[in-house]
């Protein structure tokens, strides 16, 4: 019979290549014989999978995606059912922190992406795309927490959810050793503190007088 071939898994191999690839030497560096070089594999049987080289950053995109979002799966699991939302928005944004070697891996993963989507368009409708979804389910949980009395119902969705993303921005500071990573979760602990400090009623209006 013949040999059974996992496809999928070659271009995963490939999408871990391409990973190594970019956090070693770069986005510069990047070309399909430096990738195929790092599968250890040839350009012929690395163009098989992939015909262009957007092409094969695109799906080393999207499962570098896959792969942040398998891990905040897993990080909910251990929270048990029905978690706080605050656990999951700090679960959410540490994830996306290069704050581990797989988390690393995937954060400089997504700045080359950024880098490449600003000069060319099908790489940046995709990358827009994947944002906006990614923005859609923050606001999302945001706007949940609040119906469910977790947020203060004066706090604007859409204005939070664009803050708690900014705070993703804390990555360059802690690649360039600006900040170490705990500065960060410390800040974003204390961001979140706030989101979800909801005022109490005053004395008064708990007890009217009558």
């Amino acid at each position: 019979m013949p040999k059974q071939v996992d496809h999928r898994g070659r271009r995963e191999t490939i999408a871990r290549a391409l990973w190594r690839v970019v956090e070693q030497r770069g986005i510069t560096q990047l070309t399909m014989r430096a990738v195929a070089q790092e599968a250890g594999m040839s350009l012929g049987q690395l163009q098989h999978y992939f015909a262009s080289r957007t092409a094969m950053l695109s799906f080393a995109m999207d499962f570098a995606s896959e792969q942040t979002s398998a891990r905040v799966h897993q990080g909910l699991e251990k929270l048990g059912d029905r978690p706080h939302p605050r656990d999951v928005l700090r679960l959410t944004l540490a994830e996306m922190l290069p704050l581990h070697a797989d988390a690393r891996a995937t954060s400089r993963m997504s700045a080359a992406y950024a880098l490449e989507a600003l000069h060319d368009q099908a790489v940046h409708e995709q990358a827009r795309r994947g944002l906006t979804q990614g923005r859609s389910l923050v606001e999302q949980l945001i706007r949940q927490a609040i119906t469910d009395g977790h947020i203060d119902s004066d706090r604007d969705p859409a204005t939070e959810t664009n803050l708690l993303l900014a705070l993703t921005g804390f990555t360059p500071l802690i690649e360039l050793d600006v900040i170490e990573p705990q500065d960060a979760l410390a800040a974003i602990d204390v961001h979140l503190d706030r989101l979800f400090s909801v005022p109490q009623p005053r004395e008064e209006e708990q007890w009217p007088c009558t």
